[in-house]
């Protein structure tokens, strides 16, 4: 069992089911979801990792568990209430790393902060990655921060060097985005500038290899 400190948008935010059947899938249910059609596309191709992550913006990266869920799930939910609720600014669709996401449109300390605090507040639920895990990484590639965050944190995009994303695509090619943008800002429309207040900490979790990602609990954020 994997889990994870995610944001997602909440229950009755509009987000949460235009942006879900984009992916094809509803992380709070397990529901599989009908895709808008794009002429040209394979939607589900597209989509497929993105899909099994689920819509989300990662906080704290998956991790397998050392102590089990629910020690888990009681260090989450004291972070979460002792995190003040904060205003997520608009999100706009962005090139980002070759993947379409959503990501926010000027900068939030206070969204940093919780990331921060999410990646500290429970590692020591993570079980390390062993050495292929590592290897995977390909740590050859990175800087020496994200070389020092993977080594010690488990994930190398934690951090100076984290980035609130929302992924939407696989990688692309200069004409599949070119392709894709439009279709998605215009699925969209403007759903994802609208106002919007962080006020839970979703804790994802995944069965196994393989399995999908769901929402186990949305742990409301105290102040």
């Amino acid at each position: 069992m994997r889990a994870a400190l995610y944001w997602a948008p909440a229950l009755g935010d509009p987000l949460h089911r235009l942006g879900s059947e984009w992916l094809g899938r509803d992380a709070e249910t397990g529901a599989t979801l009908r895709q808008p059609e794009l002429p040209g596309v394979d939607m589900e191709e597209l989509t497929r990792e993105a899909r099994g992550y689920g819509l989300h913006g990662t906080l704290k990266p998956p991790f397998r568990l050392a102590q089990g869920y629910q020690a888990l799930r009681e260090d989450a939910a004291r972070l979460a209430a002792r995190t003040a609720p904060f205003d997520l600014p608009p999100l706009a669709v962005t090139p980002h790393h070759g993947f379409l996401a959503l990501r926010e449109t000027a900068p939030c300390p206070a969204l940093q902060a919780f990331a921060d605090a999410c990646v500290e507040a429970v590692d020591h639920h993570r079980i390390p990655p062993d050495e292929a895990e590592i290897a995977r990484r390909r740590p050859e590639r990175m800087n020496e921060a994200e070389r020092a965050n993977l080594h010690r944190w488990g994930y190398p995009y934690v951090f100076a060097q984290w980035w609130f994303h929302v992924t939407l695509t696989r990688r692309l090619s200069d004409e599949e985005a070119a392709l894709v943008r439009p279709a998605v800002e215009s699925w969209l429309g403007t759903v994802a500038m609208q106002p919007r207040r962080i006020t839970e900490l979703c804790l994802f979790t995944q069965a196994g290899p393989g399995a999908p990602f769901l929402i186990g609990e949305r742990l409301p954020l105290g102040g």
